[in-house]
């Protein structure tokens, strides 16, 4: 199969719109890799430029160490699958399947045997001599990955391929995917703006957010250790509670995490991983604090008091809204209560987050929890806050102005 490298990767269009910006990535042979991130995020734009659809601004994409400036893209030896099928309709679904090959001039009996093969693995066998417009959508999206896997190519690319579908057949889907690429060996680039999809079939996941990477780690890490407070956020649902313009106060040999409506102690894991705590603690630099919703409770003896909102369930566990002297925070619901009444909620300080409120950047070095991947990705930095909207700024499109080349 194929490793894959970006350097320095910018994609900015003849508009003047900027989709990517300085992306740095390695994916290992045989690696399942998802971008992940919101709508217009880049994440089409990079596969469409790994792939050589789009010709990048700046920056190389190498292929097993080869530079595909000069490639074309049916010579990148890459799949493509994308978010609406691109099945021939006139053709059945044997012959979508081989279409590839046939192209490439590929003896009928080697077509046979890969397209009947492929069939098998995604329960296509029964379909073969149907056309595109009987089939379901779903079935449609399995003859498009079976017209990918019949090539053996080097890379796998889908692009959203389960946008649009429902539930259950996005699990079925997920779990075809899954298998392909187990049985293939092959490497995968899959982008999704959904976070299930990805924490279901990603061995890492880069996180984008308008065209800048945030972070690129295993979920796990990502979940436990975010670079700021966009993956924190992106990442998790019920999505964290973030209590702004917090202080951190120095009382003796212990430290407090203080914001309007309440404190809480720091623990000891905590302060340890707080690097530089210091220069925060009784000085006017204030943090965000983090608490995921699993990590606070309604309680009838808690640190802090709120107001209880509505309730919630997702089958598995009960949320409430509350507030907090003017913060929403959503927490996990154990003790009854009516609404409008005042409540104890119980944090789990030993799973704080602190953020730094200008760069919004973590505070809080890594521990022993870490999962350490062995990928350089992971000790990559995002820009602080305020640099990452001046450079945003500066690359939106200007009317009348010159066309840009990224720096």
């Amino acid at each position: 199969m194929a490793s894959l490298q970006l350097s320095g990767v910018g994609k900015v269009y003849l508009s003047g719109e900027t989709a990517l910006y300085d992306i740095n990535l390695e994916a290992d042979d045989r690696e399942f890799i998802v971008i992940v991130g919101n709508e217009k995020c880049g994440k089409s734009s990079l596969l469409k430029v790994i792939a050589g659809l789009e010709e990048a601004s700046a920056g190389s994409v190498f292929i097993d160490g080869k530079d595909m400036a000069e490639v074309d893209p049916k010579n990148r030896d890459i799949a493509m699958v994308f978010r609406q099928d691109t099945l021939y309709p006139s053709l059945n679904v044997y012959d979508n399947m081989a279409f590839g090959l046939r192209l490439r001039r590929a003896p009928q009996a080697l077509v046979d045997q890969r397209v009947k093969s492929a069939a098998e693995i995604l329960g296509l066998t029964e379909h073969l001599y149907r056309k595109p417009k009987v089939l379901n959508s779903a079935a449609r999206q399995r003859v498009a990955i079976g017209r990918a896997m019949v090539r053996e190519p080097k890379l796998y690319l889908f692009d959203e391929p389960l946008a649009g579908v429902d539930e259950e057949l996005r699990r079925d889907m997920l779990n075809v995917i899954i298998n392909v690429q187990a049985r293939m060996n092959g490497t995968f680039i899959y982008a999704t703006k959904n976070l299930s999809e990805a924490l279901t079939i990603g061995t890492r996941l880069v996180v984008l957010k308008n065209g800048f990477i945030q972070q690129i780690d295993c979920p796990a890490n990502l979940y436990d250790y975010p670079s700021n407070t966009y993956v924190a956020f992106f990442i998790g649902s019920p999505t964290i509670n973030f209590l702004q313009n917090a202080k951190i106060i120095k009382e003796g040999e212990s430290y407090f995490a203080e914001f309007k409506g309440g404190r809480l102690p720091l623990a000891g894991n905590i302060v340890s991983r707080f690097e530089n705590i210091s220069a925060y603690s009784g000085s006017d630099k204030s943090v965000i604090i983090g608490i995921r919703p699993e990590d606070i409770k309604t309680s009838g003896e808690g640190e802090i008091t709120a107001t209880l909102g509505k309730t919630e369930s997702d089958g598995e566990t009960t949320y409430a809204e509350c507030d907090l002297s003017g913060q929403p925070v959503v927490v996990t619901y154990e003790k009854e209560g009516e609404k409008g009444a005042e409540i104890k909620l119980a944090v789990d300080t030993s799973r704080l987050y602190i953020f730094d409120s200008e760069t919004r950047l973590t505070l809080l070095a890594r521990d022993g929890g870490y999962i350490n991947t062995g990928k350089k990705d992971a000790d990559f930095k995002p820009l602080p806050y305020p640099e990452e909207q001046e450079k945003m700024e500066k690359l939106k499109p200007q009317k009348n102005a010159p066309k840009k080349k990224l720096r």
